[in-house]
């Protein structure tokens, strides 16, 4: 895959490399030694960020796993450590993957707080690098560890909303039952647990509505997949006393 020597670029051709078992060494010394001006110029549009940090994201997730495989295989501690750890080095910082989801992706929001709380004391190049406001549908698009995610895509800046758009209609297929009956729809637990991401309930079912996932114009009762089952979102260890 050619490669041009510019952030988008070097973002969307590490991922590609992680997925076709390429070599991946000199791609990541670029990203961590990237000029932030030259940053900043490439993420200038909202597309440019959300492409980047995707293809960011789920590159580093794959990589960390890679290098430490039995690294999430302990309790919560251990994943909480996994993903809280700065292992990321780009443009000259290093970030963990919770700085990047939650900070970067999220728009600075805390990972514990249904997505009303603001993530406290975010870094100058958070808040210069930043999404400028969530969009819920990243969601739906980060790599898991559980198997539970998307297909793995590379993410470019002029098809990122309708890449996001397919990776959320094929997640709410394969998850989300609804009885028209009892006007009830089973959703996952990323929906309460992020559900100020989407607005609340009403944002939740409009979205569900916008994805047809739901009858048009129905308002159904949300229940949500059992909390005891297995982690469907992401992996960023959420301590049981968060877990709702």
């Amino acid at each position: 895959m050619s490669t041009q020597l510019d952030p988008l670029s070097l973002s969307a051709d590490l991922l590609y490399a992680v997925k076709t078992g390429g070599d991946t060494d000199w791609l990541r010394e670029h990203l961590a030694t990237l000029d932030r001006s030259k940053l900043a110029r490439a993420l200038a549009s909202r597309e440019g960020k959300l492409a980047f940090w995707l293809n960011c994201y789920n590159a580093y997730i794959q990589l960390l796993l890679e290098a430490e495989p039995t690294s999430v295989e302990g309790g919560a501690l251990e994943r909480w450590k996994f993903v809280s750890r700065d292992r990321i080095p780009i443009g000259g910082v290093w970030l963990s993957l919770t700085d990047v989801q939650h900070g970067l992706l999220r728009c600075s929001k805390h990972p514990w707080g249904f997505g009303y709380v603001p993530r406290p004391f975010p870094s100058s190049f958070e808040r210069r690098f930043r999404l400028p406001e969530c969009d819920p549908r990243i969601h739906f698009a980060l790599s898991r560890v559980d198997g539970h995610g998307p297909p793995v895509t590379v993410y470019s800046p002029p098809d990122v909303d309708a890449e996001l758009d397919i990776a959320v209609e094929w997640f709410l297929e394969e998850t989300v039952t609804y009885d028209a009956a009892d006007d009830v729809a089973t959703v996952p637990r990323l929906f309460h647990r992020y559900r100020g991401d989407f607005g609340g309930k009403r944002g939740v079912v409009s979205f569900l509505r916008q994805y047809n996932a739901v009858s048009p114009g129905t308002r159904p009762t949300l229940e949500y997949e059992s909390a005891t089952r297995a982690p469907d979102v992401d992996f960023d260890g959420e301590p049981a006393e968060f877990r709702p």
